[in-house]
């Protein structure tokens, strides 16, 4: 069975979706980089090994990289699964994960980068919004898409009420694309992502099973 590791920061609601899914994978453990993120109550409850890599005990972001990726590497993890983890990250620390390390970001990606999403989105005007899964690459949000979602923008949303349906959106492409994963259904392949059998991912909650 194929292994994960964890990185959050927050209360890991991304987390709960994916454990409460029941993958064919195992969670091998959640790290966090604050002692305080909720998240790990959910995952010890749920007897998943956890740690905290305090970014704060530490003199500068290259070290703590360091032991946070030495963390990583002690869990034998084929996969390092970023939801909702708040740190930026060295070039160095994503080389060493290279291919190996997704994140899922509140936008369609490649507009709205960064923080922030659901209010600039609404200042532009957009129709439509959503999230992406994506390989994490050392430009911000700009790895290789492997998923999207999208949802409307509703002529009376505010950022909170947008915010609520993308992440509804979240709690299933998340777990369905860690599924796709374990299925080896999709490959990277340089800048893009290759699905097996020209697999297409339609809009909304209507994911494929695997």
């Amino acid at each position: 069975m194929k292994r994960i590791v964890v990185l959050i920061s927050g209360r890991g609601s991304n987390l709960r979706a994916l454990v409460e899914a029941r993958l064919p994978i195992e969670v091998a453990a959640v790290i966090s980089n604050r002692p305080d993120a909720a998240g790990l109550a959910f995952a010890a409850g749920h007897g998943i090994a956890t740690q905290v890599v305090d970014h704060k005990a530490f003199a500068g972001r290259e070290a703590f990289d360091a032991a946070l990726g030495d963390a990583i590497e002690a869990q034998r993890a084929d996969l390092v699964v970023m939801a909702g983890f708040m740190r930026l990250l060295t070039p160095g620390f994503i080389r060493r994960f290279a291919g190996r390390m997704i994140n899922i970001h509140p936008a369609l990606l490649p507009a709205f980068t960064g923080l922030d999403t659901h209010r600039r989105a609404l200042e532009r005007g957009c129709r439509v919004h959503g999230c992406t899964v994506h390989y994490v690459t050392e430009g911000m949000d700009e790895g290789p898409i492997i998923a999207q979602a999208s949802v409307p923008v509703l002529p009376d949303d505010d950022a909170d009420t947008l915010a609520a349906r993308v992440l509804a959106q979240e709690h299933q492409l998340y777990p369905a694309v860690l599924r796709a994963w374990s299925d080896g259904a999709f490959r990277l392949e340089g800048e893009r992502v290759s699905w097996r059998d020209a697999c297409t991912w339609p809009d909304a909650a209507h994911y494929p099973e695997y």
